[in-house]
């Protein structure tokens, strides 16, 4: 974690000064540069590319398990906590189905309602305020109603 610091920072300031200030040793930080990454790391960034593709194949709509069953499925081995990890580090995260929310249930089996009333409704003037619309109905009988936008 130091040595990636250095690494990183190794523009700004002398890598003499910065290795003093953190307390390891210069040597160890040119030993750490030379050595090879860990196998480990290197299997995650193979399959960081295979769960990329396989998220993108899907439009962004499977999860950490799908992708996991896919992987298996091709033969790659790996835990499904190990594909929900890399997918955290990678920031993946599946789309979630839109719920529409049902705000009416009709009874089919109900007749509809009459027009007991019935209004027969002209359009007498509509004015506009800011954003909303103010709609004025003139009614037979006389008087009037109003709808608003």
């Amino acid at each position: 974690m130091t040595y990636q610091f250095i690494e990183q920072h190794k523009q700004e300031f002398p890598i003499v000064v910065m290795c003093g200030v953190l307390q390891v040793s210069e040597s160890g930080f040119y030993a750490w540069r030379k050595r090879p990454t860990c196998r480990r790391k290197r299997e995650d960034a193979r399959l960081k590319q295979e769960i990329r593709q396989v998220f993108d194949k899907h439009y962004g709509r499977y999860g950490s398990p799908r992708i996991y069953r896919d992987l298996h499925e091709e033969g790659i081995r790996c835990s499904r906590k190990r594909v929900a990890r890399l997918m955290r580090e990678e920031e993946l995260t599946a789309l979630r189905k839109r719920r529409r929310a049902m705000t009416t249930k009709r009874d089919m089996t109900h007749p509809v309602s009459p027009n007991l009333l019935n209004r027969e409704l002209q359009l007498q003037r509509r004015i506009r305020s800011g954003s909303q619309i103010l709609r004025i109905f003139r009614l037979d009988k006389g008087g009037s109603i109003w709808q608003s936008f």
